[in-house]
């Protein structure tokens, strides 16, 4: 893909995984260094903090899945730019059709705004859920915020149990 300027600096793009019938996607932000090195999302730091998290609230990894909003790196692990996300977004839609999760939680600030709403703030909305487009759709921290923030660490255990209440409610419908 070479849709935006992102292409020029990947080692390797990465498009996300998991099942194809996963209930649950989990979106973050881009890909970070290892990422682009490996061509897997979450498998740096953050990715180890998120598998201890999902663990947590009961799940594990093989059955979530897991992407970006961009599926590039950024350079220097900036966030995205909205041009980036845009260009982008053709293919996180394809992904959220095909795979048509019941919940799909939103890893930090700039996965809600590509997907909720650019106005809100992640420090009001994290862990309440809300629905969107028929999806019930959770934000929460990104791992990597609690990495360098330990104080938030313990409100991301917390909203992880939540999120296996939120699920299991949502899964008993069916």
């Amino acid at each position: 893909c070479r849709k935006c300027r992102l292409w020029q600096s990947r080692t390797h793009a990465v498009p996300g995984e998991g099942p194809a019938d996963a209930h649950i996607m989990f979106i973050g932000e881009g890909p970070g260094r290892e990422e682009d090195l490996q061509g897997r999302p979450f498998v740096g730091p953050a990715g180890q903090l998120l598998n201890e998290l999902l663990a947590e609230a009961g799940l594990r990894r093989d059955e979530v899945f897991i992407s970006n909003i961009v599926k590039c790196r950024p350079p220097d692990n900036r966030e995205p730019l909205p041009d980036e996300v845009a260009a982008c977004r053709d293919y996180l839609n394809g992904q959220i059709a095909v795979i048509n999760p019941k919940v799909i939680c939103t890893l930090g600030r700039p996965a809600l705004h590509a997907l909720v709403d650019p106005g809100l703030s992640i420090t009001k909305e994290h862990g309440q859920p809300r629905q969107v487009s028929g999806i019930v759709v959770v934000p929460l921290y990104h791992p990597a915020a609690a990495l360098h923030r330990q104080d938030l660490r313990p409100q991301l255990v917390a909203d992880m149990a939540k999120l296996r209440l939120i699920l299991d409610r949502v899964l008993c419908q069916r």
